[in-house]
């Protein structure tokens, strides 16, 4: 657990925000870590692009530090830790960027975090790893999220489950930080609030064939299967073969599933209503923005993971303006203050309305496209988790999970 003194934070932070203006301009360099192959290879572009769209803003508004920001991306393949430490190296070592919005998969951020940006000294912001573990990493106050944890989302599945009149579950995860954290989660909600777990078993990404899998779940009589996996991997290969197998009659899946790649080759009739989750947008000011501004830059608002991308993009170039350099030394303290009360609201966009009131010497307080991102201790946030369903072959959002 990372142990955080506020008021030296805070001091930090407002130090920072009355540098002002830096002397000499300067481009700044992010980087971007995704799985732009592997089980989240559909998922990964549309996120990218939610990050990019924020770096336009800030160029389009008079650039930061005087000078342009720019991406770096590479691939973690989300599911190898040693591809995901390498690129993290790349970024760190040689690329030398400023700070990285990523990873994407848990595992990855993890492998990332702890082999290249930790002794870096580089702060990560990941919009997309959920797995509770990354709330204990040793990070020296470097790892932050913008996704809320699946310690959270497992607890709002699990009631929304039990909501819907299903009262006994299989679940079938992938055996990952992500799958595994997702998976305990749930079952423990699940049990405590008076559903049965029939059974709670891993299963291992890449295989073409989990009809054994599927067999010992079914053996249990439950006829209401999860599937916290990937819609480009395993995940869409269970539900096809479950579907397949008739051995089930409800479907349910986590945050990775939620993407019509997972319903590929699957009879529409058979998954109509599938019930999932994913972390959503607030009904703040930010999201409303953040669809406008989305949706006129050729973008789908509703992207899974594309808001909490632009956010951590957005939160970091605050950051690197606050303190007047894009120097590593002090980005997480900026990033504590430039995300939090007090301060003047800024919105998704707002980025020529910053610049000019931190060179005024005023504090911001960023409120986003995919929530408040008031960090805790831990980097953590607790966002808001809506409910998908399976509506004609493609998935709805019908609205924040109570």
């Amino acid at each position: 657990m990372k142990i955080l003194k506020r008021t030296m934070v805070l001091s930090v932070a407002v130090s920072a925000l009355t540098l002002g203006a830096p002397a000499i301009a300067q481009d700044v360099k992010f980087g971007f870590l995704g799985g732009f192959t592997g089980p989240i290879e559909s998922l990964t572009p549309p996120i990218f692009e939610g990050a990019k769209l924020a770096a336009s803003h800030v160029n389009a508004q008079g650039g930061i530090l005087g000078g342009n920001l720019s991406f770096t991306s590479a691939d973690t393949t989300c599911a190898d830790a040693t591809a995901a430490a390498n690129a993290a190296d790349k970024m760190v070592n040689t690329d030398k960027v400023s700070a990285i919005v990523g990873a994407l998969c848990s595992g990855a951020t993890i492998s990332a975090a702890n082999n290249a940006g930790i002794p870096g000294n580089v702060v990560l912001i990941s919009p997309a790893s959920t797995s509770p573990s990354l709330t204990e990493i040793d990070d020296n106050d470097l790892v932050f999220r913008t996704a809320p944890s699946d310690a959270y989302q497992g607890d709002v599945l699990a009631r929304l489950i039990l909501s819907k009149g299903i009262k006994e579950v299989a679940i079938s995860y992938v055996n990952n930080d992500y799958g595994k954290g997702f998976a305990d989660a749930l079952a423990a909600s699940f049990a405590a609030n008076g559903g049965t777990v029939a059974a709670s078993e891993g299963h291992e990404e890449g295989k073409a064939d989990y009809r054994a899998e599927l067999g010992s779940l079914a053996a249990t009589g439950s006829q209401n299967l999860v599937i916290l996996a990937y819609a480009s991997g395993s995940g869409q290969t269970i539900l096809r073969q479950a579907v397949e197998s008739g051995d089930f009659t409800t479907y349910i899946g986590g945050d990775g599933m939620v993407g019509d790649e997972a319903l590929t080759g699957i009879d529409a009739a058979s998954v109509e209503g599938m019930l999932a989750t994913k972390p959503g947008s607030p009904e703040v000011a930010g999201s409303a923005v953040y669809a406008t501004l989305a949706t006129d830059a050729g973008l789908d608002p509703t992207s899974i993971f594309a808001p909490q991308a632009y956010d951590g993009a957005f939160i970091l170039a605050l950051a690197a303006q606050s303190k007047g350099s894009a120097d590593r030394e002090g980005m997480s303290a900026a990033v504590r203050a430039v995300a939090s009360a007090p301060g003047e609201i800024i919105l998704p966009g707002e980025w020529e309305k910053a610049v000019s009131l931190l060179k005024a010497g005023k504090e911001i307080n960023y409120e986003g496209a995919s929530g408040s991102h008031e960090f805790d201790a831990a980097g953590d946030v607790p966002g808001t988790i809506v409910e998908m369903v399976v509506k004609g072959a493609t998935f709805v959002e019908v609205g924040p999970a109570k």
